[in-house]
């Protein structure tokens, strides 16, 4: 498998500053924004990088220049870099984010201490594909072939009957920022039948999108009748649509991330999750 690099992982559309604009300009901007920095950028190139904690020494000079302010140059990556080697850059420096430039020294893309954590993620899951395939194999005695393709949503079978909405409404803004967690899925003769990623493909619906990734596992033989089939049709799961929803209970997931807050407190960023994902999905 090839080494993950910073190219795979950063984020290409990047939201800059350029020097001309003043210290209360790019305040404002900070403001509404939800980043804690902008890279400082001029017909493309790289000149600097300005954080929130660099902008309050300069509280004092609201109409400044940030080409009169800010610091020449700063760390940087490269898009072939190793994405271990911009972990340690992060590291080292305690920084949260690394704007990455292209040979010519031109700003091409940002990677953050989220988009590390991602790659950390996915890292995980080509083990977990392998003891879904041998178990699998062991149980039914067949012969599994891997792929990863896009998969049409509507021909999902769910073999999971209920899901949670907190877990979903999580879901839904990992899945805004980029967090591409391929399904397991293995391939039949009417569809795919879902092994994980029942959350993440329920939340993927409900945002409107129409085909996931998904690692697929075909069988040597699709007439062989699998446990997880069985059970899909004795719960009568036959789209996703068929899988309940269970809003008054928390997921074990997010019982135990929240067990150390104040049950109000726990309540109420839920419920704040829960309203700004109505707000931007008035439809879903």
């Amino acid at each position: 498998m090839a080494t993950p690099t910073v190219a795979d992982y950063m984020i290409r559309n990047v939201q800059t500053v350029t020097p001309d604009m003043t210290v209360s300009q790019v305040r404002e901007k900070l403001i509404d924004s939800s980043f804690h920095g902008f890279p400082i950028v001029e017909n493309d190139y790289l000149l600097g990088y300005v954080s929130a904690k660099e902008l309050l020494k300069f509280i004092d000079r609201p109409d400044a220049k940030m080409r009169e302010v800010m610091g020449r140059g700063t760390l940087c990556a490269i898009p072939s870099m190793s994405i271990e080697d911009a972990t340690r850059i992060l590291f080292r420096y305690g920084l949260r984010n690394l704007p990455v430039v292209n040979d010519e020294k031109k700003l091409v893309g940002i990677i953050s201490n989220i988009d590390v954590v991602r790659s950390q993620i996915e890292k995980s899951r080509p083990g977990k594909v392998m003891s879904v395939k041998n178990l699998l194999e062991q149980q039914n005695g067949i012969r599994l072939k891997i792929s990863n393709q896009e998969i049409p949503i509507k021909d999902l079978i769910p073999t999971q009957k209920e899901v949670y909405m907190d877990e979903l409404i999580g879901r839904q803004y990992e899945i805004k920022r980029g967090l591409n967690e391929p399904l397991i899925v293995i391939k039949r003769r009417n569809g795919y039948l879902v092994v994980d990623g029942h959350h993440r493909i329920m939340a993927a619906q409900k945002l409107g999108l129409n085909t996931f990734n998904a690692i697929v596992l075909e069988p040597n033989d699709l007439n062989v009748r699998l446990g997880l089939e069985k059970t899909a049709e004795k719960w009568g799961l036959k789209t996703l649509n068929d899988v309940k929803i269970i809003e008054g209970a928390k997921h074990p997931f997010m019982e135990v991330t929240t067990m150390l807050l104040p049950k109000e407190q726990a309540n109420g960023l839920n419920e704040r999750l829960i309203d700004s994902s109505k707000a931007q999905n008035p439809n879903s």
